[in-house]
């Protein structure tokens, strides 16, 4: 398992200065993540799993959210990073609350479902 799990992190083929790196989830096999989000009363998708992150950026680093798009939909979450830097700030606040169940379920249980959408 990578350091960065769950996040796939790859350089663009053809990058912009807005869009040089990607963090991709592919949530289709991730049936342990979506039951810990569903148990909290959340979907568990692409969408839930970009607002959680966005609420969380919002709180720690908002200046973060200028340098990066994100996207959900479906099985699939998607963050467009304009590069390396911003990549790692993101991981380095991210990661460790999505990169295992037992911090995902914590971070879950804490959260307010009426705050949330998805």
């Amino acid at each position: 398992m990578s350091s960065t799990f769950p996040f796939i992190v790859s350089d663009l083929p053809e990058p912009t200065p807005e869009h040089q790196q990607r963090i991709l989830v592919n949530l289709s096999e991730m049936d342990d993540y979506y039951n810990v989000f569903e148990k909290y009363g959340y979907s568990g998708n692409g969408a839930s799993w970009a607002e959680h992150i966005e609420t969380i950026l919002e709180e720690y680093a908002p200046e973060l959210l200028d340098h990066l798009e994100m996207a959900g939909e479906g099985e699939v979450f998607l963050v467009f990073t304009d590069g390396p830097a911003t990549t790692a700030q993101f991981l380095r606040l991210i990661q460790p609350i999505f990169g295992d169940l037992g911090s995902l379920n914590k971070y879950l249980s804490q959260a307010d479902p009426g705050d949330f959408f998805e």
